[in-house]
Formats: structure tokens, C-alpha cells, sequence
């Protein structure tokens, strides 16, 4: 009996030495092969990596209107901002890589509606330059409902929805932005409207006596939104100091195409994309705002298609 529970002890002792060996390796192990990333302003000591702030420049604006940085809840703001978007690597690294196809074209149509430049910033942080559907059913670049894009001009059924052409979606935003602009004569709450909705900042406006974004107690989102903005225009701007070293063959660069006037309904738009020498995927590409694999054409209508060229 004895030598049994001697035998039992030995046996329960090795278990659990064996048990400790095993998770001692194991976290050794893991420890030595974790992954490190790292910026330009991070650096590596005993213990790992070290994370390091970026500064805050010593003046920012938006629409050329100055954020009043001296006010600490302000500054806090756009340190946030800065610090997430600067980290946030791959999402922002994909964003600079895209912008360099598409902010000239918004930034073409922004001069000519006579919108100060820095909007061209807004897509950035409402889709990241991508054709995504909001859980609100907001669509495309600038994440315009159908209500709105309706009522801006756009043509929206279930064949053609012009909120995701990038040329025309812009110009709905535009007009938007320009009587938000008349409404508010402040770029950076026609801006904070775009989130807010221009009768939901109104009101909030009245309700606490204050005429300034910077001065509003706001729902998170539209509180963050203009900060946003301005994070990401500072980054663009300035990538090297924010930790991003990206060559210029790096960048997506804009596609080249050749544009046709369509006038005729199309029946088959994957056989009309052979007939032109491409297939039905770069037609699609090229025209995201074209639903469905046909184009219904009224008389009297006409629609540009791009083609690569």
C-alpha cells in the first residue's frame, strides 16, 4: 500500500513537471518569434518594440479655416487622430496608395464647383476610396443614401446607380457642400453637416448657444469627423514624417481608358465587352456605376462608357 502512494506521488510529480516544462517552452518560444512592426519614429529597446508619439504640428486648418489647437480638448482631438491613422498602417498605407489615383479627379471636380480642396479628403474617411455599401445603404466613394443622391441629380435604379461613378457622385457632393456653405457660411461645419445632416447640426447648435464646430458637444462620429479629415490631409501631405516611406512606383497610378457614347440599349454586356477587345470584368471596373449585366437606354438618353484603352 505504501510503495503505491509512493509510486502515485513520483508519477503526479513528474505530470506535473512535465506540464510546467512544456509551457515554459512554449512561451519561450512564442516570445522569441513575435512578429514586430514598427515606424520611422519607433524603435526596438530590451523589451520590445516602443512605441513613440508623433508630434502635433504647431498649426492646422481645414477649408483654410485654423483649428484653435490652443484649446486642450481640440488638441487632444487631433492627436488622436493622428496617432490612430499613423498606426493604423496597412488600412492607411492602402488609402495613400489609392488616393494617388483618384484625388486628382476629385480634386478637378472640386475646383470646378468652386469647393475649397481639402474636401477631397472626405472619401478618404467615409469609404476609403472603395465602393462599399454603409449598413444605412450609403454607396460609393462619398457614401451618398438614395434620397440624397436623388435629390442631387443622380440617377439611381436598379441597372444604373451614378452614386458610384466617382465624376458624378463628386458633383452631387459638391452641391451638397455648397448649400451647407450658405447655410452654415462655414466650411468646417458644412463639412461636420455631411455626418450630422445639416438640420440634425442646426439644431444643435441652437440647443447649446454655439455657433462653432470646435464649440459643440457632438454624438461621437461627427464629433471625430472633421479631426479625421485633417489627420489624414497631414498624413498625405507629409507621409515621411508619419512613418511612411512610399516609393512612387508603389502608388496606384489612374487607369487609362478611352470613353464611347452609348445611346442604344445594350443587351449583353459581356458580349458587348468581347466586341470591344476587353471582357466583362474591366468593363465592370471601369464602370462600377453599370448594376447588372445589361444597359436599358431610353430614347433621348445617353451614357459614357469607359473602355481601356
Amino acid at each position: 500500500m505504501i510503495t503505491n502512494r509512493i509510486l502515485l506521488a513520483w508519477l503526479f510529480f513528474l505530470t506535473i513537471t512535465l506540464i510546467v516544462y512544456v509551457f515554459y517552452n512554449e512561451s519561450k518560444f512564442n516570445k522569441e518569434n513575435q512578429p514586430k512592426s514598427f515606424s520611422s519614429t519607433s524603435d526596438f529597446s530590451g523589451n520590445g518594440f516602443v512605441a513613440k508619439p508623433f508630434h502635433i504640428p504647431d498649426s492646422l486648418s481645414f477649408a483654410g479655416e485654423p483649428l484653435p489647437l490652443h484649446i486642450s480638448d481640440v488638441r487632444e482631438r487631433v492627436d488622436r487622430e493622428l496617432q490612430i491613422n499613423s498606426y493604423l498602417h496597412s488600412s492607411t498605407l492602402f488609402i495613400m496608395k489609392r488616393a494617388n489615383r483618384w484625388l486628382p479627379v476629385i480634386d478637378s471636380v472640386l475646383q470646378a464647383e468652386g469647393i475649397p480642396s481639402d474636401f477631397k479628403y472626405l472619401p478618404l474617411i467615409e469609404s476609403a476610396l472603395l465602393n462599399v455599401v454603409s449598413p444605412k445603404e450609403a454607396a460609393g466613394f462619398w457614401q451618398i443614401v438614395k434620397p440624397a443622391g436623388k435629390e442631387y441629380g443622380l440617377e439611381i435604379t436598379k441597372e444604373v446607380d451614378e452614386r458610384y461613378d466617382v465624376v458624378k457622385a463628386s458633383r452631387a457632393a459638391c452641391a451638397y457642400l455648397k448649400e451647407a456653405h450658405r447655410k452654415f457660411n462655414n466650411w468646417t461645419l458644412a463639412a461636420a453637416s455631411y455626418n450630422r445632416g445639416m438640420s440634425g447640426l442646426q439644431k444643435a447648435m441652437e440647443n447649446q448657444k454655439v455657433n462653432s464646430y470646435y464649440d459643440l458637444f457632438l454624438n461621437d462620429e461627427t464629433a471625430r469627423y472633421v479631426f479625421r479629415m485633417v489627420a489624414m490631409k497631414e498624413i498625405i501631405e507629409n507621409p515621411e514624417r508619419y512613418g511612411f516611406d512610399i516609393k512612387e512606383e508603389e502608388l496606384y497610378t489612374p487607369e487609362v481608358v478611352r470613353y464611347i457614347q452609348v445611346k442604344e440599349t445594350i443587351k449583353d454586356l459581356p458580349q458587348f465587352a468581347l466586341q470591344h477587345n476587353t471582357n466583362y470584368k474591366t468593363i465592370k471596373r471601369l464602370n462600377p456605376w453599370l448594376r447588372e449585366d445589361y444597359l436599358p437606354v431610353k430614347k433621348g438618353k445617353t451614357y459614357t462608357l469607359a473602355l481601356p484603352r
